[in-house]
């Protein structure tokens, strides 16, 4: 039997029985929970039993569809010890991408909070392949049976089920803002790799406590626990998100480590900025690292951030769900003079930069960004014609442009549909949205190209304005007089900044609002 996440939840059940493993923290309702590691094995032991009594074998799929929760954590580890693949399903998704979803995977079983009753209700009748439905919460609809009680009423003894790295382990689906959510077929061989991969970039040891808010089901978030989970390190659940809550959350466990998303980061500025937060009451010593990931960083927020925790570490990380999350590519802690690059290949990682026809581009160069490791995703499932466009004599082309500096540093210049060409030039969105970041009163941006007669596309902007201060179209567009006059933006809007729940800007819902808009297109 290989080394596998089960299987390192099974050694650190040995090893740290009653250590703390996971700590729920619900400040909403003024609610903690923990459990230890036997607790948190014993649990998603008895899940396993449950599902292996209800027909599960390896090999099967099981919907997942929860919010954040200690119980999330236990039913994906129990799937996880029966062999099957586990699916975990973006909290957003409508009843009609559920219904999607179960007809790629065809689950034999759906496991759903509560909250998510309505969606699932009205598509049950619709998949035949379901045999079983438990649902988290009080309130347990007909159809369901409880969690909570399929595992008080399971044995907790391990099922003897023989797991291998190159065994298939679960399916992710991306977001869905570009079109309908692609399925992500990652192996036990790639979960470890995320494992491996975040500890060495981060230096976890089990003394860190880890504290974690982005929504699980996202590889994002998770995998970057794992660096954590490998050495028996403590994780903290954060349900909800306001400064407040983080700076109580890292005072009172003790936090060491925190991944946060461009917004969470600009949100605590703010309140530091205005006063509304003073640092003083708070224990944040043993704060050692922030890192952000999952979009392009504004050089700017850092060297903010720096100003208040002059000696955080700091880190960028790039990756995404087709190579099992973060770590691919990283600034690495102590390169903050390069902030603003995404970085190098993290550990065990190899990066290349490439043309169309897949040959290296010279240094400072744009081309596409490629990558290759143990984390590189088995297939997109059951579509062998994105797969074969997507990995490449086992290179990942990530759909990233990118470009590399002198000292071997990568820089992630836009996704390669984002890309505005205007005039018959290309302008890349960051690049604008960086140099906007450094205008005094923006909390956030984004650059969108529009159709235009004549250009092909015009550079348009959404800006939104941090509480308490005030812009304009004319502010604005006279601190763009900064860029080259190609990149600079001809209509500036001034709007909420929409993202996804993994931070990345919606650009897609950008363009349908404003490409209506008839004053857009004029120059």
């Amino acid at each position: 039997m290989d080394i596998t996440i089960a299987e390192i939840l099974a050694r650190n059940a040995r090893m740290y029985p009653n250590d703390v493993a996971l700590v729920e923290r619900i400040p909403a309702e003024k609610k903690r929970f923990e459990i230890t590691w036997k607790e948190f094995d014993s649990k998603a032991n008895q899940f396993a039993n449950a599902l292996a009594a209800r027909g599960i074998k390896k090999g099967d799929k099981v919907i997942h569809f929860m919010m954040n929760s200690i119980d999330w954590l236990v039913a994906y580890f129990g799937i996880v010890k029966t062999g099957a693949w586990v699916v975990p399903l973006n909290f957003r998704f409508t009843a009609d991408d559920v219904k999607y979803c179960c007809d790629v995977a065809e689950p034999k079983i759906i496991v759903f909070d509560e909250e998510f009753t309505g969606r699932i209700e009205a598509i049950k009748d619709k998949l035949p392949n379901v045999k079983n439905y438990i649902c988290l919460g009080n309130n347990i609809p007909s159809f369901a049976e409880s969690f909570s009680k399929v595992v008080a009423e399971s044995p907790s003894t391990p099922l003897n089920v023989e797991l291998f790295q190159s065994d298939e382990c679960g399916l992710y689906f991306t977001s869905g803002t570009t079109g309908q959510p692609k399925p992500i077929l990652l192996t036990h061989k790639n979960m470890l790799c995320a494992c491996i991969t975040e500890n060495a970039n981060h230096h976890q040891t089990k003394d860190d406590t880890f504290v974690l808010i982005p929504p699980l089901y996202h590889t994002g978030s998770k995998m970057h626990w794992f660096g954590s989970f490998i050495v028996g390190g403590k994780g903290v659940l954060l349900k909800g998100v306001s400064p407040e809550w983080i700076f109580e959350a890292i005072s009172e466990e003790q936090g060491t480590i925190i991944f946060l998303l461009v917004p969470w980061a600009q949100d605590i500025l703010l309140k530091l900025d205005s006063g509304e937060i003073k640092l003083e009451n708070y224990k944040l010593d043993q704060w050692r690292l922030m890192h952000i990931g999952a979009q392009p960083v504004p050089p700017a927020l850092i060297r903010h951030w720096k100003k208040y925790f002059p000696n955080m570490q700091y880190d960028t990380n790039f990756g995404l769900s087709e190579s099992t999350g973060p770590g691919c590519v990283h600034l690495g802690i102590g390169n903050e003079h390069k902030i603003g690059a995404i970085g190098k290949p993290g550990f065990n990682w190899e990066a290349r930069i490439v043309d169309d026809n897949g040959n290296d581009v010279k240094p400072g160069e744009t081309g596409e960004l490629v990558v290759r490791g143990d984390g590189v995703m088995r297939e997109y499932y059951k579509n062998p014609e994105a797969t074969a466009k997507t990995i490449k004599d086992g290179w990942l082309y990530t759909g990233d442009m990118a470009r590399q500096d002198e000292d071997g540093f990568i820089w992630l210049v836009d996704r390669k549909k984002d890309v505005i060409i205007t005039g018959g030039e290309n302008v890349f969105p960051v690049e604008v949205e960086d140099f906007i970041h450094t205008l005094d009163g923006v909390k956030d941006v984004a650059a969108i190209g529009l159709p235009d007669e004549r250009l092909g596309e015009i550079v348009a902007v959404i800006v939104e304005v941090a509480p308490g201060k005030t812009l304009t179209e004319e502010e604005v567009l006279k601190h763009c007089e900064g860029l080259p006059k190609y990149k600079r933006p001809r209509k500036v809007f001034f709007d909420t900044v929409p993202r996804n729940p993994t931070g990345k800007i919606e650009k897609p819902k950008l363009r349908k609002k404003y490409s209506g808009m008839e004053e857009a297109f004029k120059i």
